[in-house]
């Protein structure tokens, strides 16, 4: 379902979103970013990062940072209450409509080897397999599928 039931806007981050992002990336991840690297990217810039907001409340977010002409995924994350509504691909849509403003040719990211979920999320998306970090997840330790979407 691409249209959740209620008010949704993406926004890029905020300050007031920082500390509502860090409790979603505990949540979500077993090794999360802390409050102060999400601080961070609200004066890194490569940072690019959106947040979807539901009703007013943060919901999700989208991280990545641009590298000369590729946008790198760090994270996207949504709450559960939030999840199986489309936000997570609205804010990765967002993240199109950046590329095709800013000159970008391709989108990479890593995903756990085990997370069936976000691989077919991706591959729906036109992601697609390149490669593979061996051992680079931890607790548990796992391998990573590198996957690009070029433009």
């Amino acid at each position: 379902m691409d249209d959740y039931p209620g008010c949704v806007e993406i926004v890029p981050l905020a300050p007031c979103h920082v500390e509502r992002i860090s409790e979603i990336e505990r949540e979500c991840f077993p090794n999360p970013w802390s409050y102060d690297a999400y601080l961070a990217e609200l004066s890194n810039p490569l940072a690019v990062v959106f947040v979807a907001v539901v009703d007013g409340e943060t919901a999700g977010y989208a991280d990545a940072h641009h590298i000369v002409d590729e946008l790198y995924i760090n994270n996207i994350a949504v709450a559960a209450p939030y999840r199986q509504n489309g936000l997570a691909t609205r804010l990765l849509k967002q993240f199109y409509k950046y590329a095709k403003k800013n000159d970008v040719v391709s989108i990479t990211l890593e995903v756990r080897e085990s997370n069936r979920v976000a691989i077919e999320f991706y591959e729906r998306q036109g992601f697609e397999p390149v490669g593979r970090r061996h051992g680079f997840y931890v607790n548990p330790t796992e391998d990573a599928l590198l996957m690009t979407k070029t433009f």
